[in-house]
């Protein structure tokens, strides 16, 4: 990933002013005039923070900016109504959220239908525990349900129409 500083270490540029004790100390003439001007140079200008076009098309890849595109287009349509700043966090967050739902879709596609059985090799395997029977219960002492040393691995062999 790319240092936004291109790899020089980062400095605060308030100097040492930017802790209240440092000021408390005492600053000569020299510093307040110099953290006047620094806190002045903090506002924007009226038409601040300016929109580039060719800025974006830099950042991000073709890729990134198509799939970007219906929901870009989307909530662009819908900034007159609920304004710049809520279009925008609605549209981050329609757009987890579908990542979201696509994910889950598709972990529910994979394990209903990659299961672990004696057709396949892989997919998942789910093994359930026995019960629990304690002495008191109506079934106690219970039977184990495997009988056979066959019927600790069929993997639903016995149950298979062929």
């Amino acid at each position: 990933m790319a240092s936004d500083t291109g790899g020089a270490k980062a400095f605060s540029i308030q100097g040492r002013l930017y802790r209240e004790r440092e000021r408390m100390i005492g600053m000569t003439d020299k510093e307040r005039a110099w953290r006047r001007q620094w806190f002045r140079d903090q506002h924007l200008a009226p038409d601040e923070p300016r929109v580039v076009p060719e800025m974006h098309k830099e950042l991000y890849n073709p890729i990134r900016r198509a799939y970007w595109k219906p929901l870009d287009s989307l909530f662009k349509a819908l900034e007159p109504v609920l304004g710049k700043n809520v279009a925008l966090a609605s549209r981050v967050v329609t757009g987890k959220l579908l990542m979201a739902v696509a994910t889950l879709y598709a972990a529910a596609y994979y394990f209903k239908y990659n299961g672990n059985d004696w057709t396949r090799k892989g997919g998942w395997r789910v093994i359930t525990n026995r019960k629990a029977c304690l002495p008191g219960d109506p079934n106690y002492p219970q039977a184990p349900s495997r009988s056979v040393g066959a019927d600790y691995a069929d993997r639903g062999f016995k149950n298979s129409p062929i």
